[in-house]
């Protein structure tokens, strides 16, 4: 290394706002940048007189990222709790001299400044999409945008902004990042965004992250060369990034990506190019990303299993979709829709009585657009006459008992049993313990309450997989997310048998 190019370094270190630590293979400190001391409570001269293994030994820092990445030779991030009472956030990166690994570099920032930066990027995200609302305002007539809305129904104020905001950057190639609680309708918008794009002739790959199991999520986002692995196809696959070149690629439920995953596919927004695996070339592809999650992902960066710098690049324009229940003026339009949908998928007409409306406009749908259209196919499918009648047929829920806002019976005398429609995909049947392997809830020698109620899981998801052909239908079944089943039936080795 010339001198200009060590002064120029050493300057980087210095001045750097992140706490930098070069360290040897060997955890040995080379250096840190000055500001280091301050977080960690030693000095600079302290600090590299040191390894880190010393510092773990005497409870300077824990965990230690450097000696993750000399242990795996992988980019490693943990969230550290340092001698002085902080948090602090580390990310590391190997660096190799052909296959020797011959330093690692880390940073890290402390939680304190990374809220403080959340906080003033909030405000000027906020101040971003007020003043695109506002200028839209004035330039977009209300009927135009009524035409171009295609399938989104759309009377409340703060959808319309949403939707005006969408249509502004979408000639953009800008990161836009869907906010929601489940079922709000974050794929629709994202569609729309794309229709709005000048990329509307290109695909739209619409990818549930929560659905695609670790071990397979390189394969199929990147594709492989023949022969790559043991089972690959002949001829090798194109990957689903490389299949929406020229498009847009949606990443859906982006939140439960594990961390190994977040390295590459942030390698590929970096670069812009996709390496197939078993390949040594990259190629390069051109593709708009929008991405959703219905989680808090600054909260997931502090706990340590979101990346950072991955965050930043995602965060570019956040659109948050407001719940069904802060926007009821959009209920009757939604309602309709479905229902038309029902009616031509079913090939009769059904209208929906006078009695249901006010129990659809007064109820707060917790799972949203998504819980409101299922509510509906049940009750065309349990209506036995043209005219949808009776609210406690369209509130029945999933497990087939009324909501809680619902009448209880009086005291003493039972609740009628709910109403079963053999005829609906989605038909409740009673749990039978018998018929899950012989599970019961009576606790086993030697087992405790966590066992027995995982064991109490497990046979629930295997009597339900035998059942419902789908991870929705479970979801919508135990009324917990489609992600969580995807978890949980990993994590109890089941899958769907129908």
């Amino acid at each position: 290394m010339s001198t200009t190019d060590a002064l120029i370094l050493q300057t980087i270190i210095d001045t750097a706002h992140d706490h930098f630590f070069i360290v040897a293979p060997d955890g040995g400190i080379r250096d840190v940048s000055p500001g280091a001391a301050a977080v960690y409570g030693m000095s600079r001269e302290e600090l590299c007189a040191t390894t880190v293994q010393a510092l773990v030994a005497d409870g300077v820092l824990k965990p230690s990222v450097s000696l993750e990445v000399i242990r795996s030779g992988e980019p490693a991030q943990v969230v550290q709790h340092t001698g002085t009472g902080r948090r602090v956030i580390a990310q590391a990166h190997p660096v190799f001299d052909g296959e020797r690994l011959v330093a690692v570099v880390s940073r890290s920032m402390d939680l304190t400044d990374l809220q403080l930066l959340q906080q003033e990027y909030s405000l000027l995200q906020r101040r971003f999409s007020e003043h695109l609302k506002g200028r839209l305002a004035s330039q977009e007539d209300s009927e135009c945008l009524e035409a171009e809305l295609g399938d989104l129904e759309i009377k409340s104020r703060v959808m319309r902004e949403v939707a005006l905001l969408l249509k502004r950057v979408a000639p953009t190639d800008a990161t836009v990042l869907m906010l929601g609680e489940s079922g709000v309708g974050k794929t629709a918008f994202a569609r729309q965004l794309h229709r709005w794009s000048s990329r509307a002739d290109g695909p739209f790959i619409d990818v549930n992250c929560a659905a695609i199991p670790e071990s397979l999520f390189e394969s199929e986002m990147f594709g492989y060369r023949q022969g790559a692995f043991s089972g690959a196809a002949p001829g090798g696959r194109v990957g689903l990034i490389e299949q929406a070149a020229g498009g847009t690629l949606f990443l859906d439920e982006i939140g439960e990506l594990p961390l190994s995953v977040q390295t590459k596919l942030l390698k590929v927004i970096q670069d812009g190019r996709v390496t197939r695996l078993g390949d040594s070339a990259s190629r390069r592809v051109d593709f708009r990303l929008v991405v959703a999650t219905n989680q808090d992902l600054a909260a997931r960066v502090e706990q340590g299993v979101f990346r950072l710098d991955l965050y930043y690049r995602l965060n570019v324009i956040p659109v948050t979709l407001p719940p069904l229940r802060e926007r009821r003026e959009d209920i009757p339009g939604l309602a309709e829709r479905q229902l038309a949908r029902l009616n031509e998928r079913y090939g009769e007409t059904k209208m929906l009585g006078r009695d249901l409306w006010q129990a659809l406009m007064g109820r707060d749908w917790p799972g949203n657009v998504r819980e409101l259209e299922n509510a509906l196919e049940r009750a065309w499918l349990s209506a036995a006459e043209d005219v949808i009648r009776g609210r406690e047929t369209l509130l029945t829920t999933a497990q087939g008992t009324p909501e809680r806002h619902q009448s209880a019976p009086p005291p003493h005398q039972s609740a009628p049993p709910p109403h079963r429609d053999e005829s609906s995909p989605h038909r409740d049947e009673p749990f039978s313990a018998d018929a899950c392997d012989g599970q019961d809830a009576t606790l086993r020698t030697d087992e405790g309450l966590k066992d027995a109620l995982a064991r109490a899981e497990r046979a629930i998801l295997a009597e339900l997989c035998h059942r419902l052909s789908s991870t929705y239908a479970i979801a919508e079944r135990l009324a917990i997310s489609q992600p969580s089943v995807v978890r949980k039936l990993k994590q109890h080795g089941l899958r769907i048998l129908r």
